[in-house]
């Protein structure tokens, strides 16, 4: 049965995509049967896996959503796309914009996402779900559906400002919807260790919330990562010898840890 992970923040330019290629990608070469789910109306995920114009795609994550809503019988199979490094991929893109107004409707909005995944995880160990920037009814949703969360943030002072609401919603959604609900923990990403402000961000995190959260090790800045999103593959395929790589590598026996 499938652990179902939610990538969430509410700020943009974390770091979120990136995180969510890469575990997966990281959990899949570590033998786990893993699927990505993009569900931000920027289609981020699907476009770096290398799938070219999301917003021309007939079958994504809010099609699916909008099928089991209508009670219409999905295949398993439906819309899962297959990635070069081994991993299950379902694009999303501009109709999950839609999809957020159509969920206004809906009795039981905050539990479509976890209905349909139900019929999805005997088929994996690990269902990644990269969330769009907000705070609204889709993270709701995923939120709902998720064993975990892990938080991606900049190593800078205006990305930890909105942890603490993020922690917050991830807290009332806990207590009214899906009890379960855990933080698995935080990744300081693109860190540059040379610089005194990224240390002394790191030090905040860990002095402010490592007690209670998980700190994970750090992601390190990268060129050679940005570069991953054109070529539409996994840092351990274009660079698996650099410190990026191998940084993604602990982060995944830190994962596997909670197994």
């Amino acid at each position: 049965m499938a652990k179902v992970i939610a990538v969430v923040n509410q700020k943009g330019g974390v770091g979120k995509t990136t995180v969510t290629i890469n575990l997966g990608i990281g959990l899949a070469k570590a033998g786990k049967k893993v699927l990505l789910i993009d569900f931000d109306p920027q289609g981020s995920l699907t476009d770096c896996m290398g799938f070219d114009e999301p917003d021309s795609m007939d079958v994504t994550i809010a099609s699916i959503l909008v099928d089991s809503i209508n009670d219409i019988d999905i295949p398993a199979e439906k819309g899962v796309l297959r990635h070069q490094e081994g991993v299950d991929v379902i694009p999303g893109n501009i109709e999950l914009s839609g999809l957020e107004v159509t969920l206004v409707n809906i009795m039981c909005r905050e539990m479509v996402l976890k209905n349909y995944l139900q019929r999805l995880r005997p088929l994996y160990d690990y269902i990644l779900i990269d969330c769009l920037p907000s705070l609204g009814i889709l993270t709701v949703n995923v939120l709902a559906a998720s064993d975990s969360v892990i938080i991606p943030i900049k190593a800078e002072k205006p990305s930890t400002r909105g942890l603490q609401q993020l922690i917050r919603t991830i807290g009332k959604v806990r207590q009214n919807i899906n009890p379960n609900l855990q933080i698995r923990g935080i990744i300081p990403n693109m860190v540059d260790v040379r610089t005194k402000y990224h240390k002394d961000t790191i030090d905040m995190l860990k002095e402010s919330y490592g007690d209670v959260i998980r700190i994970f090790n750090y992601i390190p800045q990268s060129t050679r990562m940005a570069e991953t999103s054109a070529e539409g593959i996994s840092i351990f395929c274009h660079d698996a010898a650099g410190k990026a790589a191998e940084a993604y590598e602990n982060l995944i026996r830190e994962v596997l840890q909670y197994e």
